[in-house]
């Protein structure tokens, strides 16, 4: 059996994960789905990155989880190396979904192409609280591509308004390479929330890794909701010994 910490991207709370932990369930698994610090509807959005490490790290300490297969997606991919930076004791393995895999020294934005990085920033000057929310188009065009326009519009219902600066934080990472953590990459071929080439997602990001295991998936950046299913037979494969 193999013990999940799933954590989710931007815009997402743990709740993204409700159609996948059935079918890990079913194949014999555990898995638990926390939500970040300043992510979800109607919570505090002043965190940095720094609080949305501490609040997985957290929630991995106070269950006492042991031999975990921690899983990132998306954003979810810096706070996971962080987090390994802190509890390595208490992982078995890394798991990025097409997740941002950071560089020392580097932020989020960094590896966003410009449109995004003058977008956000609009958009976060726009907010009261210095928050952004995808709009609708670009969601269902880039992120969610694989589903109909009604599931595409009952899924962007479910997102909220996500904190600017962990975009921005500069995050140190002088500890990530040296761990003796295994790690997979898993890249849904499909998923365009990055545009392919100069600024994809594989093998950009999978490409620091170092060795690795890469597992792959037909699909879009939110297939956690368009084919949760096979998602979790992935997420196995990406996991297991």
């Amino acid at each position: 059996m193999l013990t999940f910490v799933l954590v989710h991207g931007s815009w997402h709370d743990g709740s993204a994960w409700d159609a996948v932990v059935p079918r890990l369930e079913e194949l014999g698994h555990a898995a638990y789905c926390p939500t970040m610090a300043g992510h979800g509807k109607g919570v505090d959005k002043a965190v940095g990155h720094d609080d949305c490490v501490r609040s997985v790290q957290r929630f991995v300490v106070d269950r006492d989880l042991a031999d975990v297969v921690l899983v990132g997606h998306s954003f979810g991919g810096t706070v996971i190396a962080r987090v390994a930076e802190e509890i390595p004791e208490r992982l078995r393995r890394l798991v990025f979904w097409n997740a941002f895999v950071p560089r020392p020294g580097t932020s989020v934005e960094d590896d966003l192409p410009p449109h995004y990085r003058e977008l956000f920033a609009r958009l976060a000057s726009e907010s009261p609280d210095n928050t952004v929310l995808l709009p609708f188009p670009i969601w269902r065009d880039a992120f969610i591509q694989d589903a109909d326009f009604d599931r595409a519009s009952a899924v962007y219902q479910q997102l909220s308004p996500t904190p600017y600066r962990p975009f921005l934080d500069r995050l140190d990472l002088s500890r990530f390479s040296r761990l003796e953590i295994a790690k997979s990459y898993l890249n849904c071929t499909d998923d365009t929330a990055l545009p392919p080439g100069e600024w994809g997602w594989h093998p950009r990001m999978s490409g620091r890794l170092g060795p690795h295991r890469l597992v792959q998936l037909p699909g879009s950046h939110e297939a956690l909701f368009t084919n949760p299913r096979l998602l979790a037979e992935k997420l196995v494969h990406a996991g297991r010994d």
